[in-house]
């Protein structure tokens, strides 16, 4: 492109200049970036329980609260693939009891099939006995993560947070009945239409598509 040397030269000397700026802070606070790269060393260090290992292996499960502008409660059950990022439900409610959890985790197994591992904390709607028993009907194995330890459930603590960002954060839902189509519509398009680096730029459908065509390629090969 024409020219583009000259925006080069540009980008160098106001990257050489803000690093100038930024050197002594850097250096006044170099013992604090050690101590966090050092922090964060021994997060990544530690190995997460029973990771995915393909699509429907891995569902994480969780909570997220918020209130409309009426005065309802909104909690909001969660459901994520692990392996494909992918949202397989947030089932909004004022009030989640363990059955409800057990009704919405059954309609997606009708839909997708049952995973091999449930991953979710230890919050009473989920070590009752009405899923624990339900889990073990459908043949899926329960993967909680330790007290006082969220990073096991890091997938869907990530999710949580783009949900709360991009969507609860957002809107001024006046009621609960607002809020439900609202939030299905976000969550679709963060499936359908959102690219995530994490799965190299795809969305979590377009990723899902191209591990299936992967596996099909492979089964005609052999």
């Amino acid at each position: 492109m024409a020219g583009g040397w000259i925006i080069e030269i540009g980008i160098r000397k106001y990257l050489d200049h803000e690093a100038k700026r930024l050197r002594p802070l850097e250096q006044e606070n170099g013992k604090l970036k050690r101590m966090l790269a050092d922090r964060r060393r021994v997060a990544t260090s530690r190995p997460r329980p029973t990771p995915p290992q393909g699509p429907n292996d891995v569902w994480a499960i969780d909570f997220v609260h918020d209130h409309c502008a009426n005065g309802q409660k909104l909690k909001c059950l969660t459901v994520i693939d692990e392996w494909t990022r992918e949202c397989l439900a947030i089932d909004v409610a004022g009030s989640l009891r363990a059955r409800r959890v057990v009704e919405v985790l059954a309609r997606l197994v009708s839909v997708h099939g049952a995973p091999a591992h449930l991953r979710s904390d230890s919050g009473p709607e989920f070590v009752s006995r009405v899923l624990p028993r339900w889990v073990t009907d459908e043949r899926m194995e329960t993967a909680f993560i330790d007290p006082g330890k969220p990073w096991q459930n890091g997938t869907d603590e990530s999710f949580n947070g783009r949900f709360r960002d991009e969507s609860l954060s957002l809107e001024w839902f006046r009621s609960r009945s607002e809020a439900t189509p609202l939030i299905e519509g976000w969550r679709k398009h963060y499936n359908a239409v959102r690219p995530h680096s994490s799965l190299e730029y795809l969305t979590p459908r377009e990723f899902k598509k191209r591990h299936e065509a992967e596996n099909r390629s492979r089964a005609t090969s052999t």
